[in-house]
């Protein structure tokens, strides 16, 4: 008689890709090369220097965690070289060089290999790194350190643009000619970055455009003018989290329905934060606390399981 083997699997639905991790984050470090070729561009080449301590650090932790713990190297997969880019894009250019690699240490180590790696870790490690920072070292990280020089022009420390409201014009905004992070000025970059990772099909469009909608509409209905409202869009690290951080596999919902969720939930928080808060920007606290309710949206967003009896009591 013929054995037969019973095998459990998961509800639908079931993803079968020939992608594999290395390529997906191959594809993602490619789509954010022309929001850090624009930073070197706008800041000079000190931008290049705390990107390229960040991206070698995140990788000597990790590798140096992976031969501490004598577990399998994982650093083959390139996750760690993509959280120390994002971890870079959300530093100022002024930030002292070692900042950049304790910040890849708590990325890398805090909040992703200790609690098992790669799909393990429960917030996004770049902003908790970031979060950190801020918190320990606020001189470093706030307002006062964005730096606006470009190329043939002094440089000037200001504060943010949300900060500033109505020192730059939405054109500027859009191109990144105002203060900031190393990766979050242009928009126009951060959108042809995100596009390609949609063509690409690495990420849904779900959650950033319901992020980016949500925040837009609730600033209008607030202050009634859609010109402020856009102001406030274009303005901050809110294009960069959108399109490269609330979409985060790890951290963010499996199914549609969660990814919508997601991006409004975000979308809320970020105008909550900044309309209601003593900090201009809040787009990373946002996204962290989003992170923290994903299983509950993955709970109740999870398709129906059909062909199962119901429970007795």
């Amino acid at each position: 008689m013929q054995q037969i083997t019973h095998r459990r699997v998961s509800s639908s639905p079931h993803i079968r890709s020939k992608r594999t991790v290395p390529g997906v984050m191959l594809d993602v470090l490619v789509a954010l090369i022309p929001a850090g070729a624009f930073g070197i561009f706008f800041f000079g080449w000190r931008a290049l220097l705390v990107i390229a301590v960040s991206m070698v650090s995140a990788f000597l932790w990790e590798a140096l965690y992976c031969k501490i713990a004598k577990k399998p190297q994982t650093v083959g997969d390139l996750s760690a070289l993509v959280t120390g880019l994002l971890l870079a894009y959300n530093l100022p250019v002024t930030v002292p060089i070692w900042m950049p690699v304790i910040g890849a240490g708590l990325a890398i180590v805090l909040v992703k290999m200790i609690f098992g790696g790669l799909g393990a870790n429960f917030v996004n490690p770049a902003l908790a790194a970031r979060a950190i920072l801020m918190t320990s070292w606020v001189g470093y990280m706030s307002g006062t350190a964005y730096s606006t020089a470009v190329r043939g022009l002094d440089a000037i420390a200001s504060s943010t643009p949300l900060a500033m409201d109505g020192t730059y014009s939405l054109w500027q905004l859009f191109l990144g000619q105002c203060p900031g992070t190393i990766g979050e000025v242009s928009k126009l970059a951060i959108l042809i970055g995100g596009i390609y990772l949609m063509l690409r099909k690495v990420i849904s469009w779900r959650i950033p455009v319901t992020l980016l909608a949500t925040v837009f509409l609730a600033t209008w209905l607030n202050c009634g003018s859609a010109g402020e409202a856009l102001y406030g869009l274009l303005s901050g690290g809110l294009f960069l989290g959108a399109f490269f951080m609330a979409t985060d596999y790890a951290t963010s919902p499996v199914t549609p329905v969660g990814r919508l969720i997601m991006g409004v939930g975000t979308g809320l928080l970020v105008f909550v934060i900044r309309t209601f808060s003593s900090m201009p920007e809040g787009v990373s606290y946002a996204i962290l606390t989003m992170n923290l309710a994903v299983p509950l949206i993955d709970r109740f967003t999870q398709p129906r399981v059909y062909g199962r009896g119901k429970k007795h009591a």
